[in-house]
């Protein structure tokens, strides 16, 4: 436009070049990310990866305390090594077996080498394997889903960091795996070549996940999300029906065991899938989340005493995304992980559901993610938001010649501006918020040894009884694959204590109940659970102390059981 036309007139030209170029962007493909190819996404991802590896590695086997589900995966895991069958005891379909299939698998070659080491605390390090290809795979999909390097830097540190991240990831749980392999099916999803192997993969990879822990289905419409947003729009339709077909043929695959084993119907002969089902349906609710007294709120207050940052300020970052969808183009680009968050909170907060203390786990990348995304929609809406100026303003044209390379005292004014200062302020406060308390929250973590009395309790049976392949012990799953180790009999002799009460197998082999065990090994899982397990509740009831370790609700106690075959062994408090 000339020179001499009037400022109202340039203004007007201006907004509406302005106008065009923006409608142009929304509508343009985005630019690839190549992460291969991207020595700095390399330096960065690898860079943290480093870091995140020397603190979750740090004290594996000392932090967290060794827990009875850790214990019953890696047991169902040695099973499947000794060609056992799926489990240490009756398999009952309480889940699909394919992630502790997998457990066996990272175990396999450790066990094999030094057959003594396959316990839980010494089988913790194969979890680290999982925990870098997660980490790695939050920072691929970031960029996937169009986030700069600095966010996808801060969804893989808080995944990876956040002290909540830390405790769980350390742990042989199967919802670790199954977030892996939910996370390569977002990465399919995403991938900017939009090969059709690529998105039909993301179902092979969706349904893997939920095999491997099945609460994982909850995720899947997230995933459908993702795959609709990011696959070209003449093929949506057929990428999608795709990605659901390999999704349901591999999903499949376990009720069809079921059936090809007759087991997929209730009978009072045999276990069933649906009788499986239908426990973890019927379990007894733990409340509602915001009720003082429930269990629920107790799991809830646990997570945030870890880390309260992650998860509330990943479900508003979630909330905000959503609510924008429709205008910003960061909240389409992350739907898919934003969506997530939003079922796995809702269904967290049901009036009287079960609410079982690694269900986070599932949660924690999208958190990451939602909240990187959040943060990097706020920082461009602060640096990239069009200025308005008043018409006619002379001060406000510019006398820049069009296209000509800006100055370097252009440059360090754009970077010094206020725009940026906001920016850098608001980075300060959030750092200043963050790594004080992941500090303190990691710190247990890094230098606290919680399962001394495990091992002690282990070394007791051990050394101090001479006939261990003739002598019945009732525990929890966190010592059976170590007294299993040291002699005793596996399934007879060394009882994980459930089974005393729930497999019929087991209760045949001790038709007196706990008159027939010598010893029970009481911690603070066998104590909780004892008042519905009438044989454990009595065998406690009718034991006395021979040798405990620790105090208050941690401790560790071996108690002879009273009128039991066992001779009388002298110990004390240690």
């Amino acid at each position: 436009m000339p020179a001499s036309a009037p400022a109202g007139a340039r203004t007007a030209f201006a907004r509406a070049a302005a106008k065009s170029v923006a409608t142009r962007r929304r509508t343009e493909p985005r630019p690839v990310v190549r992460f291969r190819s991207s020595r700095p996404d390399l330096l960065i991802c690898f860079g943290l990866l480093a870091v995140i590896m020397l603190v979750q590695g740090w004290n594996i086997t000392g932090f967290p305390a060794l827990s009875d589900d850790e214990g019953t995966y890696l047991s169902q895991a040695w099973a499947v090594q000794q060609g056992e069958g799926l489990a240490h005891y009756t398999y009952w379909y309480d889940h699909p077996p394919l992630g502790w299939i997998q457990i066996a698998g990272l175990t396999y070659l450790p066990s094999l080498i030094w057959p003594e080491s396959m316990n839980v605390a010494t089988m913790r390090p194969v979890m680290l394997l999982i925990s870098a290809i997660s980490a790695v795979l939050v920072y691929v999909l970031a960029r996937r889903l169009f986030l700069p390097r600095w966010a996808a830097a801060l969804a893989m540190a808080a995944f990876g960091l956040s002290p909540l991240s830390v405790y769980f990831q350390r742990e042989l749980f199967l919802d670790n795996i199954a977030v892996m392999w939910m996370l390569l099916a977002f990465c399919l999803a995403a991938s900017p070549s939009r090969h059709l192997w690529h998105q039909f993969a993301a179902g092979l990879a969706g349904a893997v996940s939920v095999l491997s822990k099945e609460t994982m289905l909850l995720v899947l419409p997230a995933l459908l999300v993702t795959l609709w947003t990011h696959s070209h729009r003449e093929t949506r339709k057929f990428v999608v029906t795709g990605a659901i077909t390999s999704c349901a043929l591999i999903g499949l695959s376990y009720p069809l065991y079921a059936l090809l084993n007759n087991e997929l119907f209730a009978s009072p002969d045999h276990v069933s899938l649906f009788a499986g089902i239908e426990y973890q349906l019927s379990r007894p609710g733990s409340g509602f989340i915001l009720d003082a007294g429930s269990g629920s709120h107790k799991t809830f207050q646990a997570w945030l005493y870890y880390d309260p940052i992650l998860p509330l300020a990943g479900v508003a970052a979630a909330v905000l995304l959503l609510l924008v969808f429709r205008w910003s183009v960061t909240a389409r680009a992350i739907g898919g992980p934003a969506l997530a968050v939003a079922i796995l909170t809702l269904l967290a907060f049901r009036p009287d559901g079960y609410l079982p203390a690694m269900y986070v786990i599932q949660a924690l990348p999208f958190l990451a993610l939602v909240l990187a995304g959040a943060a990097a929609s706020i920082v461009h809406m602060v640096l990239h938001r069009r200025r308005t100026e008043p018409a006619g303003d002379p001060a406000a044209e510019t006398t820049e010649t069009p296209g000509a390379p800006a100055t370097m005292r252009d440059r360090f004014r754009k970077l010094l501006g206020p725009r940026h200062a906001l920016v850098a302020v608001l980075a300060v406060l959030a750092a200043v918020a963050t790594v004080p308390a992941w500090a303190e929250g990691n710190r247990d973590a890094l230098t606290q040894d919680d399962n001394r009395h495990y091992r002690a309790a282990a070394a007791w049976f051990e050394n101090e009884i001479d006939d261990p392949a003739n002598t019945r012990v009732l525990v929890d799953d966190a010592l059976w694959l170590d007294l299993v180790h040291d002699g005793y009999t596996p399934g007879t002799g060394v009882f994980w204590f459930y089974k005393a009460d729930l497999d019929p197998a087991v209760m045949k082999t001790i038709p007196r109940g706990w008159r027939d065990i010598d010893y029970i090994v009481s911690t603070v899982t066998v104590r909780r659970d004892a008042p519905t397990l009438p044989t454990t509740a009595a065998a406690l009831a009718n034991s006395t102390p021979v040798v405990v370790f620790g105090t208050g609700d941690d401790r560790i106690e071996i108690r002879r059981i009273n009128g039991g075959k066992a001779a009388p062994a002298t110990g004390g408090s240690r």
